[in-house]
Parts: structure tokens; sequence; C-alpha cells
């Protein structure tokens, strides 16, 4: 796996230049936002679109999205039973915590640089079955459980899902690649162009927003999150990986992506929900940390 351990060394190398920046104060952490709507709207859908604008996709990958979806239900429907004893706030942050994942700007950036757009295809797949999950699911636990009872209708879901540029991305180039129908080729190049913004631009975005300050009171709480995400995460996907009958990248792509980071969808939903945002930013650090050490591990084992 040497170029999984070249490319790993190279997000090392960007995410702890994004951080140096910003301790410097070259960056500053709030100049992240923007950055993280340029990576969304712009070098991601543009990424997706050269992905998948000329690729044949197997009806195999359909069951990505199924494996990502209905795996965030059982992660959901598990932290709802070990979480049930907490306050009704914490059942709320918590739950958001443990379900979806981290694809476009952790995933992507590493997928592309060590399996190109091959890689990109598979995870594409199991992206949109999480996306339902992360603006879907985790907005229902979030709204839910929040106090100010925020509004919660299949109308506020829909705005969400179709608000994501990203996600739809998906569905439009998927849809139009079944009916073999082409998108101009003038489209494809310019978002070619585009897409190579997104590895270096995303990998930065993880060093601006990294922070090794924890709070000594929130260790309970993170140790149960933790626990939950990676025992249940790796216990699936590993299990997975070796029974499901498909090629090694379907399999690479199960396993990987149930031991991803937590999503950055979490943090706008604790602003709106009132949430404790410092825990919920502590929570998705360590396990931006984790999954790249786990990830050296693993892919270094069975590669």
């Amino acid at each position: 796996m040497s170029g999984f351990n070249e490319q790993f060394l190279y997000a090392v190398i960007i995410i702890a230049l994004g951080y140096t920046l910003k301790r410097f104060n070259i960056i500053k952490e709030k100049d992240g936002e923007g950055l993280a709507r340029i990576i969304f709207n712009l070098t991601l859908p543009a990424l997706i679109i050269v992905s998948f604008s000329d690729i044949k996709i197997e009806s195999s990958l359909f069951l990505l999205i199924g494996i990502a979806f209905c795996y965030g239900l059982l992660s959901a429907f598990v932290s709802i039973i070990i979480f049930r004893k907490e306050s009704r706030e914490n059942k709320g942050m918590l739950g958001m915590l443990v379900p979806g994942f981290n694809i476009g700007l952790f995933a992507y950036p590493l997928v592309e640089g060590i399996w190109g757009r091959e890689g990109i295809k598979y995870f594409g797949m199991f992206d949109v079955g999480n996306a339902f999950i992360v603006f879907g699911l985790l907005y229902l636990i979030g709204s839910y459980y929040s106090s100010d009872k925020a509004e919660l209708s299949p109308g506020v879901i829909m705005r969400k899902l179709t608000g994501s540029i990203p996600l739809m991305t998906y569905i439009i180039v998927c849809g139009l690649n079944i009916i073999s129908i082409q998108l101009p080729e003038m489209v494809v190049n310019v978002s070619e162009i585009i897409s190579v913004a997104n590895m270096p631009l995303s990998f930065l975005l993880l060093g601006i927003y990294l922070n090794f300050k924890f709070d000594k009171s929130y260790y309970t709480l993170i140790i149960k999150v933790l626990t939950i995400r990676y025992v249940l995460g790796l216990t699936v996907g590993i299990s997975l990986f070796f029974i499901l009958p498909y090629d090694d990248m379907f399999r690479y792509t199960v396993l990987i992506g149930l031991m991803l980071p937590v999503s950055v969808s979490v943090l706008p939903y604790s602003v709106e929900f009132n949430y404790d945002q410092r825990f919920i930013g502590t929570v998705s650090n360590l396990t931006i940390l984790i999954t790249f050490f786990l990830l050296w591990v693993l892919m270094n084992i069975i590669g």
C-alpha cells in the first residue's frame, strides 16, 4: 500500500500546513466557513461531475447507497438506546454525533489521490445514502430533542435535501448517466479544472478547524460517542469486508466508509438547535485524528 502511505503523508502535510497558518494568525478559523462553502458548492460538485460523467455505473453500486442508509438507521437506533437516560438536550446532541460521515471533506481527497475517479465512483454512491442520513435523519434527531422546538416537517427536511448542491449533483449526473445523456464537453472540461482544487482545499480546511484543546468535563460523554462510532463501525465494516461477494474497491468503500469522522453538518445543526458547539467540535476533531490512525493501520494490514 505504498500509494496509500504516500497519499497519507501528503494529507498530513497539507493538514499541518492549514493548522500552522491558523496558529500564526495568517488564516483565522472563521475563514474556514467561506472555504467550506467553496468546497461544498463548487469544487466537490465539479469533482462529482468529472467522476460520474462518463463512467459505467454497475447495478451492484446501488447497494452502497442502501448500506450507508441502513447503517445510519442502525447506528441512530443504537445511540438512542444507549443514551436513553441522558437529558433531553444530551440525547439530541449525542444522537447527531453517532450516525453520518464526513465524506466530502475527508474521504474524497484521500480516495481521489489513491484510487482516482474509480474510487470516487464508489464513494460517491456511498455518499448518496449517507446524505439522506446527514440531511434527513440527523436533522430529525437534532430538531426533535431541541429545547427550542425548531420547526420539523417533511417540507423542511426536503428543503435540506434539495438544498445540498453535492447531493443534487449526484442525482442529476447519475440520472443522466443511466439514461445515456452526455453532459456538454465544455461543462466537463471546466469542472475538471475546478475539481483539481478539491483535494488541497479540503485538507487545508481540516487543518484550519483542527483543535487540540479538550475540556476535561467532556471526557465521559466523548468516550461513549467514540466507542459507539468505532466499535459498531469497525464491527460492521470488517464483517461486510469479508462477507460481501464484490470486488476489492466495493469492500474497501464499505470498510473505510463506516469509520469516517463525524459529518461536518452537525456543527451548523448545533448552532440552529442551540446545542453545545464546543463539545461537538471536540468530538469532530477527535474523530478526524482517530480515523487517520485507523485508516493507516488497516490499509497497511489488509493491503
